[in-house]
């Protein structure tokens, strides 16, 4: 956590106290009405308040309280009493804020929308270089639009401006991730796809930027293809990226590591990697989780004891009730640390709310904070080389593609690439809308077979 600058805070009193304003400090004290065992206990229930946010923190070993700790965060934002009085000793703007107020002012006076508090709210969450850039774009929202108000068409098209700085939302395949993470140049690019697997696999796994990528790929070129019957060593003179790119799609995980699904409400999902690491011989687990807790499910799709007898058959374990967040205070996931070697959550959702579409940006940024905890949490437990696969819709308005990609990056996860879904080997299962819908809206429960949604 970041140290507050001294200057920032006001401290309390300054230099010595006066006799005259002494005296009149214990008179105003000794007005005061309240009683002091009234005070003790207001100071004793604040104290227990503040100990209850805490507890999270005290079960989790000193390792994983960074996995865990945005979450708990956000528990007590969420959950502060809006009748409680402010502080009378306010934090001093920093000279940063103070130029962040100044150009948010500026900016809402450009397009007249100044008494715009949504509006405004977003331009708040915009860095100062943010601000800059959207001044000399003269884009201004459009205060006319049929369909949409300003702040929706401002929150869309901050992030369209985000987005533009990040790996493409479309296809990305191994080398174009690579180009863009070390801001390579296209001739680099063409090099890159010559190679063969053997070579480009090398580059991809030792180039950190510390010699010229020149000399990676001579190193690559004299090492001699592995003979230990492993999948990354396959076909070492195959075409580079195209043979990368089958070990992704074609899911050829580390068949000894667990593996951990995460949100998949009827466990369709889950029953296809279960079957497909038991065609491959795997021995690593499979471990299906839910949100819901059981007597949900059971509502809501009939076979889901039917689904959990099948996973049990292929060894795998189900877990109810857990919040891909807070995996670190969960005791189920206890001793797993680094112990997943590929972990899945597809499409994921915060859940809607009444009277607002997931664009709007005062609900929106429920779904990128899901994808910020999700991989912080994740952090401790995915080993060195693991996978983390998330699918989601290339226009989706709720968890956007670069809250994933974004999310992953600021976590020290690395991009590694983006695949089409219809092309992975595990996208024919029963997708779910994961919610009440599922009681009555399901084609095709009988079968489980995909929603068409």
């Amino acid at each position: 956590m970041a140290e507050v600058p001294e200057e920032t805070v006001e401290t309390g009193l300054e230099g010595g106290v006066d006799p005259e304003e002494l005296e009149q400090l214990e008179a105003q004290l000794a007005a005061d009405d309240t009683p002091a065992d009234e005070v003790a206990a207001n100071g004793a229930a604040k104290a227990e308040e503040e100990d209850s946010d805490d507890d999270g923190l005290e079960e989790v070993e000193d390792h994983l309280k960074d996995a865990v700790e945005g979450s708990l965060r956000l528990k007590r934002l969420l959950s502060r009493d809006e009748d409680d009085q402010p502080s009378q000793k306010k934090r001093k703007l920093s000279t940063e804020d103070a130029t962040k107020k100044a150009k948010v002012n500026q900016l809402l006076i450009k397009w007249g929308l100044s008494q715009d508090m949504v509006v405004k709210y977003v331009a708040q969450s915009c860095s100062v270089e943010e601000l800059d850039e959207l001044y000399k774009s003269g884009w201004i929202p459009d205060k006319f639009h049929q369909m949409k108000t300003p702040c929706e068409l401002f929150a869309r098209y901050l992030g369209d401006m985000k987005e533009r700085k990040m790996p493409a939302g479309s296809a990305c395949d191994a080398v174009s991730s690579f180009k863009f993470r070390w801001k390579l140049d296209f001739g680099t690019d063409k090099v890159l796809r010559a190679l063969s697997h053997k070579d480009l696999r090398y580059v991809l796994t030792n180039y950190d930027g510390t010699k010229p990528l020149d000399e990676v790929i001579e190193e690559a070129k004299k090492t001699e293809p592995a003979d230990d019957n492993t999948t990354a060593d396959a076909l070492p003179n195959g075409v580079g990226v195209g043979t990368i790119g089958r070990f992704t799609r074609l899911e050829l995980i580390d068949p000894l590591a667990d593996a951990a699904v995460f949100g998949d409400a009827n466990l369709t999902f889950a029953m296809k990697l279960a079957r497909h690491r038991k065609a491959l011989g795997h021995v690593g687990r499979v471990i299906a989780t839910t949100f819901e807790e059981h007597e949900t499910l059971m509502e809501r799709y009939k076979e889901i004891n039917d689904s959990i007898r099948i996973l049990e058959d292929h060894f795998a374990e189900v877990y109810h009730g857990v919040d891909c967040t807070r995996i670190a205070v969960d005791p189920r996931f206890k001793g797993m640390e680094g112990s997943l070697g590929a972990v899945y959550y597809n499409f994921p959702h915060s859940g809607a709310i009444g009277g607002f579409f997931d664009g709007h940006p005062v609900v929106n940024w429920r779904h990128e904070n899901l994808m910020r905890l999700f991989f912080r949490a994740l952090r401790s437990y995915v080993k060195p080389g693991g996978y983390v696969k998330v699918a989601s819709n290339m226009g989706a308005v709720g968890v956007r593609y670069s809250y994933i990609v974004g999310s992953a990056l600021e976590n020290e996860f690395l991009h590694i690439e983006t695949v089409p879904f219809l092309e992975w080997h595990l996208h024919r299962y029963g997708r779910s809308y994961g919610d009440k819908r599922d009681v009555y809206k399901r084609p095709d429960a009988k079968n489980n077979q995909s929603y068409n949604a």
